[in-house]
């Protein structure tokens, strides 16, 4: 025979039901600074190409994205940044409307970062 529960409290009584956990957020890993200076490098050349100024410096771009992809090395896309960082700050000058802060600042960013 079944035992009866001492009280109707007993009785009433539900088993503990674990709630889940609260899921964690994933924390995505920053990204390293090489790949930071890819994605910054192909921004400046979509906004040289925008903007429609330095044929010579978007077809450098070009080549050393194409070459980053090739061997990993991001020194020439360092230098590419570098001189569309003052290209950008000259046209900032003549229309400041015409290079967003942000691309500015991801720039400046991306240089700290080397």
């Amino acid at each position: 025979m079944a035992k009866k529960p001492a009280t109707k409290a007993a009785a009433e009584k539900k088993p503990a039901v674990k709630k889940p956990a609260a899921a964690k957020k994933a924390v995505t890993p920053k990204a390293p600074a090489a790949h930071q200076i890819e994605k910054v490098n192909e921004e400046i050349l979509s906004k040289l190409q925008s903007l429609n100024v330095e044929p010579a410096l978007q077809a450098d771009i070009e080549w050393c994205l194409g070459s980053y992809r090739n061997d990993n090395n991001p020194s020439g896309l360092y230098l590419m940044a570098e001189r569309a960082l003052q290209v950008f700050k000259f046209e900032v000058s003549k229309d400041p409307k015409s290079v967003p802060v942000k691309l500015l600042k991801d720039i400046e960013k991306a240089l700290k970062n080397k």
